[in-house]
């Protein structure tokens, strides 16, 4: 009991004590003598409420990034695929003007040759049986194509087709071991046949019948032509002589030539569904004649234009 009475007259008096303090340093104002108290007191809280800011600041920041991390997630994914979309598009302009190119080129060759074409495009470099090289096109019969029908692009040769279904057709490459080409040096009517190699198709061997005939590198190779055409139409670019074999003795001559079409890297191409009225020789070469204007390129009676 003794200890409960001590405890309530000391509280007693230091409140009494706190509300005369209180009171002098209200009345006081700015000179009263507790002013460096209380500019201590106000240090020591603030210092605790800057540290107490501290560490309470850096746990707000933690939950509020662990909130909002879902949305920003969703942004980033956002802008990932906004990324890729760019992308394809550019690739997909990219392959367009790539594709456009290709078929004026091709169109201007079939004006100025008079071939009638069907443009097609490479979907799949694919065996068949009999043949190691050969490509499948996106066009078949309901297009027109048949089998034995010439095949190029805007550099030359391509091939022939060999097989037909409704909507694709396989062309063998000029390439392929079992290809042969009736073919003629420029300028001249020398012919030979020339011969796939594989080789990914970097070379093709030209046989010329005239053991005689004068062929040095440098010389061009066009299509000799078939029978009506098939497989292949007369005037078509085949290559460029690099180097011509000695044969002492031979029948026959045998030079090396490089092709001017890349087979390996095929896309768009035309199918010959009707050759020329007349037997074009060399004006398809490059720089050999002015070019007729692409759009006339499937009419053969279109008439011809300066380059």
């Amino acid at each position: 009991m003794r200890d409960t009475r001590r405890a309530r007259m000391s509280l007693g008096v230091l409140l009494a004590a706190a509300l005369v303090l209180m009171t002098v340093d209200h009345r006081a104002g700015a000179n009263s003598p507790l002013g460096s108290l209380r500019g201590a007191g106000a240090e020591l809280l603030g210092t605790v409420e800057s540290a107490g800011a501290g560490v309470v600041r850096p746990i707000g920041r933690f939950f509020e990034t662990m909130a909002a991390a879902p949305d920003a997630q969703r942004r980033i994914d956002a802008l990932r695929a906004e990324n890729q979309r760019l992308k394809r598009d550019l690739m997909t302009q990219t392959l367009d003007r790539g594709h456009s190119t290709e078929l004026r080129r091709l169109l201007g060759v079939a004006g100025i040759a008079g071939y009638k074409l069907v443009p097609a495009q490479v979907i799949a470099r694919r065996g068949t049986p009999g043949f190691e090289e050969a490509v499948q096109l996106d066009v078949g019969s309901a297009d027109g194509v048949r089998s034995e029908m010439t095949v190029l692009n805007g550099d030359g040769l391509v091939g022939r087709v060999v097989q037909v279904s409704t909507s694709t057709s396989t062309v063998v490459l000029l390439s392929d071991p079992a290809s042969a080409a009736g073919a003629r040096l420029e300028g001249s009517n020398e012919i030979g046949v020339v011969h796939g190699l594989g080789l990914n198709g970097r070379l093709l061997r030209f046989r010329l019948l005239d053991s005689t005939a004068q062929v040095v590198p440098g010389r061009r190779i066009v299509s000799f032509g078939s029978q009506r055409g098939a497989p292949y139409v007369a005037g078509v670019p085949i290559g460029v002589v690099e180097h011509v074999e000695a044969t002492p003795g031979e029948l026959t001559r045998i030079a090396y030539a490089r092709p001017y079409a890349d087979l390996t890297a095929l896309d768009v191409v035309g199918v010959v569904v009707q050759a020329p009225r007349r037997n074009p020789r060399d004006a398809v070469l490059p720089n050999a004649t002015p070019k007729r204007n692409p759009r006339d390129a499937v009419s053969p009676n279109a008439p011809r234009e300066g380059v």
